[in-house]
């Protein structure tokens, strides 16, 4: 489940870079930057947990 988390995370990033570079979608890009930031953080939280 962890390893889908940090998947997820690395296509919103990605997402991210292809819309700010590509399309200037305004707030949407950011909110899909914000929630990739959260899950890595969520992943390294959880990594340093368990």
């Amino acid at each position: 489940m962890g390893n889908l988390l940090y998947i997820i995370a690395v296509i919103l990033v990605i997402a991210w870079a292809i819309g700010f570079l590509g399309y200037h979608a305004g707030g949407v890009i950011h909110i899909l930057l914000v929630i990739a930031i959260v899950a890595v953080l969520l992943k390294v939280i959880r990594g340093t947990a368990n």
